[in-house]
């Protein structure tokens, strides 16, 4: 029997034929390579655009109800971003689980991607996850140093070992934050304000930075607004990101 990410074993009958995915990355990454097999996704799950799926609600509280109701094949889940409760009670109903972990760098990401389409789903390895990797496969000279916030009241930041801080760090970005004990500290503005920089990231996502909402609160320190699928997703996605964000970041 295989197992997911955290070692738990996911008994397929065959090949699974309907998912629900409660990650909006995998969302993604599942249906660009096989369209048709999402059945059920969460409210943000925005990509791909022609998704055509059941809503059971958001990643951090989804409908399981919902997700009963639909007895997909399996439901793909993250350990981050997804509750044990809920897929302890999704796997309590006789539906198997595979949950991926949280990874801290692109390599581990597309890993873990590559294992869960080609191992539980029965895909071919798609050429968009090739490409991914072949574009994020150095880690250049850092250049600049950010802070990457994604909240505000209170301020949450990018920490130590995040997926979000290896994108970054790939693209000649270091994480002021890179050494902090926490994942995503939770710093005073006089701090942030405080902190050696040459750069503030403001993505669009989970917290929705725009130039009115994020940037006035650093006036003497550049920043980049940036979409925050982009900087978080392990899905397709990052083959447009490598170059998008490198626009962003103005590091062309």
């Amino acid at each position: 029997m295989i197992v997911d990410d955290l070692g738990e074993p996911v008994p397929l009958a065959g090949p699974p034929r309907t998912v629900v995915s409660l990650v909006p990355s995998l969302t993604d990454a599942i249906e660009t390579s096989r369209p048709g097999l999402v059945t059920g996704a969460t409210d943000y799950c925005t990509h791909p655009a022609a998704l055509d799926a059941r809503r059971v609600g958001g990643s951090k509280y989804p409908r399981v109800d919902d997700v009963l109701a639909l007895r997909p094949d399996l439901v793909v889940a993250n350990a981050e971003e997804n509750r044990p409760e809920d897929v302890e009670r999704i796997r309590a109903d006789g539906i198997p689980v595979w949950v991926t972990a949280a990874a801290a760098t692109v390599p581990e990401g597309l890993g873990s991607v590559r294992r869960l389409l080609t191992q539980g789903l029965d895909i071919d390895e798609p050429g968009w996850l090739v490409d991914a990797e072949e574009r994020w496969r150095e880690v250049p000279a850092p250049r600049a140093t950010a802070i990457i916030p994604v909240w505000r009241r209170p301020w949450v930041v990018v920490g130590r070992d995040t997926f979000a801080g290896d994108v970054l760090a790939r693209l000649g970005v270091a994480n002021a934050y890179a050494d902090h004990p926490d994942r995503y500290p939770r710093p005073t503005l006089d701090e942030l304000r405080a902190k050696p920089k040459d750069l503030v990231v403001l993505p669009d996502e989970p917290y929705e930075f725009t130039a009115a909402d994020g940037p006035e609160a650093f006036p003497d320190t550049r920043y980049a607004l940036v979409v925050g699928r982009y900087l978080t997703w392990c899905g397709p996605s990052l083959v447009e990101a490598h170059d998008a964000l490198r626009t962003a970041l103005s590091l062309d």
